[in-house]
């Protein structure tokens, strides 16, 4: 095997066209660091589990779909317990942040962390920092244990508080080294990750034991490379309160329109798959896919004729989406350096009355549950994946891996760094198989003229082209 590309990248090659895309090791830059058997291998809950600990080789495809003379592609480093470790329980002090936007998950993944790393490890020593970055240098931080995270994941929230913004890496990483924190836990969106990106560089340069290490947060699944993320099943299954909602609103008035806003401000995947789910809406409208109001084939036509055909229907649209139509469009950005965006949602429900006024009668009724999802505890699958992204996250801490952000990839936890999370970001891609089973379930029409299909292409190709140049340059 042979290693190239970015100079900071861990690329290996092998055989085959294989591709791994390793992340940094604290033995990378700290030289005769000493390491430990782990304790794992004498406790009781897995003494009894074969072959518990990952063997040093195993790695995880990005794509399981390849052509029998195709190279094998990128792979990740499989992420869980490793023989070796590079703390001692009791050398080791952990700190805990979360960032960004509320999502359901967030104390679970918290009273993970904190149990994983005292029953299977036996460190005690575990921070809370409060809200935020900013936490760090301008909050108190609050000791975590099991008995005071001991039922926080039946509530929504965070215990920690959160916050956007107050991204400060010398200030941060100064606190990080007066305390003696030397394993950082951040749990945050994009934005967050490359923060964490940024602190990890700080902490490298300064030649610091101290492992960070990122859980991905995105309500709206917009994070790449991972199969998703949690509190999205969540996200999907409370919706379809509002969905239900809305098509009985719909249902018991003359010409009755349930209009739903949801979360998705760049990815319109919390929209799609509550569509799909659901079974009740007529019209699905996410950011990915431009559409057009007036018009043959434009939205107001198809409202009018799925009235005249059925006598009701249900709109969901997602935040992000047709911001290029209204007209009062906003360039201020959130301390995160989000687009402060538009309510689309009231938008668009003036624009329907305002069109069908002297048309036909209508009953539009406009439903927005989005803080309402955001702050409800997760359901039973989401605490299964937070268990598994807290578990493995510290497994890779203490067997001294950093920099990365522990994921789902393929079915299988991983260890993936961090620049792969923050370079781009988990879209809908609408001529993919996923949305033309949404537009047969919803019998909707594309709002696609020729002209949008041929630039969608181009923009496919264009960001395959743009993959496969750096790795010819060795980029990735």
């Amino acid at each position: 095997m042979a290693t190239s590309g970015h100079p900071e990248r861990k690329v290996i090659e092998g055989d085959g066209g294989y591709i791994l895309e390793d992340v940094p090791h604290l033995s990378d830059y700290i030289f005769n660091l000493p390491f430990y058997a782990n304790a794992l291998q004498d406790n009781p809950a897995y003494s009894v589990v074969k072959q518990y600990f990952v063997h040093v080789d195993d790695t995880v495809p990005q794509k399981v779909i390849v052509h029998k003379d195709g190279p094998r592609g990128i792979h990740f480093r499989r992420a869980g317990a490793r023989q070796k470790v590079y703390f001692k329980a009791d050398d080791v002090k952990a700190c805990i942040v979360t960032c960004g936007g509320l999502c359901p998950g967030l104390n679970t993944v918290i009273r993970e962390i904190v149990c994983g790393l005292d029953y299977m490890y036996g460190v005690k020593q575990v921070l809370g920092i409060e809200g935020g970055y900013k936490g760090f240098y301008s909050r108190n931080t609050i000791t975590l244990t099991p008995k005071v995270v001991n039922d926080i994941h039946k509530r929504g929230g965070t215990i920690l508080g959160t916050s956007r913004g107050g991204h400060d890496t010398k200030k941060i990483v100064d606190s990080i080294q007066d305390r003696g924190i030397n394993q950082v836990y951040i749990i945050g969106g994009d934005g967050t990750q490359k923060g964490a990106s940024v602190i990890f560089e700080e902490v490298r340069k300064r030649g610091l034991k101290v492992a960070v290490v990122g859980i991905p947060k995105t309500i709206d699944n917009d994070i790449p490379v991972i199969d998703k993320s949690f509190g999205f099943d969540t996200a999907v299954e409370e919706a379809q309160r509002a969905i239900n909602a809305a098509h009985v609103e719909s249902e018991s008035a003359e010409n009755g329109i349930g209009l739903v806003k949801l979360m998705g401000r760049d990815s319109g995947f919390i929209a799609m798959y509550a569509t799909l789910a659901s079974r009740d809406v007529d019209c699905c409208l996410i950011p990915e896919s431009p559409f057009y109001l007036e018009g043959p084939g434009g939205l107001f036509q198809y409202i009018e004729k799925r009235l005249k055909e059925n006598g009701h229907m249900v709109i969901v649209i997602a935040e992000g989406a047709a911001q290029e139509l209204l007209s009062e469009s906003s360039n201020q950005v959130d301390p995160s350096g989000n687009k402060v965006l538009k309510d689309v949602g009231l938008w668009i429900s003036q624009m329907i009355k305002d069109h069908f006024k002297n048309k036909m009668i209508i009953n539009l009724k406009y439903i927005d549950p989005t803080y309402m999802i955001r702050a409800i505890p997760s359901i039973a699958s989401d605490n299964v994946y937070c268990t598994l992204l807290a578990q493995s996250a510290v497994h890779g801490a203490m067997a001294g891996y950093t920099g990365f952000t522990a994921g789902l990839v393929n079915g299988r936890q991983t260890y993936i760094p961090f620049y792969r999370i923050t370079e781009s970001q988990n879209k809908v891609v609408i001529t993919d198989r996923m949305w033309a089973r949404l537009l047969s379930s919803t019998n909707q029409p594309s709002f696609m003229n020729s002209k949008l299909i041929v630039d969608n292409n181009k923009q496919e190709e264009n960001s395959s082209d743009e993959i496969s140049e750096k790795k010819e340059n060795g980029a990735i």
